[in-house]
């Protein structure tokens, strides 16, 4: 039976990083993915161009996150952007800083980063078998000791597990290593899909499907409660919402929808301008321009694809003269534009469409500075199969490479 100091299980980012960390200190290193090809979600992050990290402070970096980031933070002074710049620029894949602090390969490739991770531990001298799957730990004594595929077994004296969560399932997420750990006596945060788009109740997305808008307030309504916020972008689909401002609100949005809470989405389309603000303009406008139509006004107020639904949803015929607008009708558009374009979620798209799965291996029964169980002696964990998940922005590969760097040199040190 083959035997190896360290079996990493999972060849992700951080199962790529674990494994080659562990070899660079000398263990001899076991790296299997059940996938065919290796990194096939770290090829879609980004929209391809891999979002590797974020030059926000740590502290900044950590409000990202949810409650379980407080468990990255000694990790995040170790190991964080300015260390992941510089191994990337030692394999030879320099880095760029773009809006919001987001660091991407120079060249804006997601197959550039996989490529000079896939030779790093090539060079490092790891073993490496695709298209294997685990199917079992073999745990004697609160200790490691074996592995099981469907053909063949390991030894080892150490275990890394870094599966991934349950999100994009198709490239190998189906969430094996929470099994794996529940085995082994961890408790499972429950899962829930996140930053994902969003189902709405009506047919006014799909009326809008393909429009973006941008530097819009998203404001989320919980049973008639205003409970967050958040400016930016988002776009309209055939089934409701997506983009990145609903991205980020969907974590806390699923939360709200499994407890059976009523949620509504009003979109802010004028948060540049408060209520007083927005109605002397249209007060100047429509004084400035009576003879024209009211669809002439609202040219200069939204993209032309969003007209129709505006006076459908206020009830102000397009053709009707600006000077036959009533305060009333002014009044009513006003609401519309700040406070009444809004949206009932039905669901979201789940697993199959999330970018990232919430929940995970418990971080209270896991060793912050070395990820390894608190439970078993030899296994650890790395990357999304752990608790801690947060914003876009490249926080959650930063991560995913944080925790993978422990666990390889944890694992590495035995």
């Amino acid at each position: 039976m083959p035997h190896y100091d360290v079996i990493v299980i999972g060849a992700g980012p951080a199962g790529l990083m674990a494994a080659g960390q562990a070899a660079s200190l000398g263990k001899k290193v076991l790296l299997l993915e059940k996938m065919k090809a290796p990194g096939s979600k770290l090829l879609l992050t980004g929209k391809n161009r891999c979002n590797l990290t974020n030059t926000s402070p740590v502290q900044e970096a950590l409000g990202h996150f949810n409650k379980g980031g407080r468990f990255l933070t000694q990790l995040f002074y170790r190991y964080y952007t300015d260390e992941l710049r510089e191994f990337f620029a030692e394999l030879g894949l320099p880095t760029v800083v773009q809006r919001g602090g987001r660091v991407f390969p120079e060249s804006e490739k997601a197959r550039d980063v996989l490529e000079v991770l896939l030779s790093w531990i090539q060079n490092s001298g790891v073993d490496f078998i695709t298209g294997t799957a685990v199917t079992d730990l073999i745990i004697r004594e609160r200790k490691i000791h074996q592995i099981v595929t469907a053909n063949r077994k390991f030894q080892a004296s150490a275990v890394i597990l870094a599966t991934g969560g349950k999100a994009y399932p198709g490239t190998g997420s189906t969430g094996d290593g929470y099994a794996f750990a529940r085995r082994a006596g961890h408790k499972i945060i429950p899962l829930r899909p996140a930053l994902v788009p969003l189902i709405t109740a009506g047919d006014t997305a799909q009326k809008l499907q393909g429009l973006s808008l941008k530097n819009i307030t998203v404001n989320v309504w919980v049973n008639e409660k205003k409970l967050a916020h958040l400016f930016g972008e988002m776009m309209f689909t055939h089934f409701g919402l997506s983009g990145p401002v609903i991205l980020t609100l969907s974590r806390q949005i699923v939360n709200y929808l499994q407890q059976g809470n009523q949620v509504e989405i009003k979109i802010d389309l004028k948060p540049a301008l408060d209520h007083a603000a927005l109605d002397a303009r249209l007060l100047r406008e429509i004084q400035s321009q009576g003879r024209k139509q009211f669809s002439s006004l609202l040219e200069g107020l939204l993209p032309k694809k969003l007209i129709p639904v505006c006076t459908e949803q206020t009830g102000i015929p397009r053709n009707k003269k600006l000077s036959q607008i009533s305060s009333t009708e002014r009044k009513q558009l006003r609401y519309w534009l700040k406070d009444d374009f809004k949206f009932l979620i039905s669901g979201d798209k789940g697993f199959d469409q999330a970018i990232i799965t919430t929940g995970g291996v418990d971080t209270s029964e896991v060793n912050p500075e070395t990820m390894e169980s608190k439970l078993i002696q030899g296994l650890y964990f790395a990357g999304e199969i752990l608790d801690v998940d947060a914003d876009t922005g490249g926080y959650n590969l930063q991560a995913a490479f944080s925790t993978g760097w422990a666990a390889g040199k944890a694992a590495g040190s035995i």
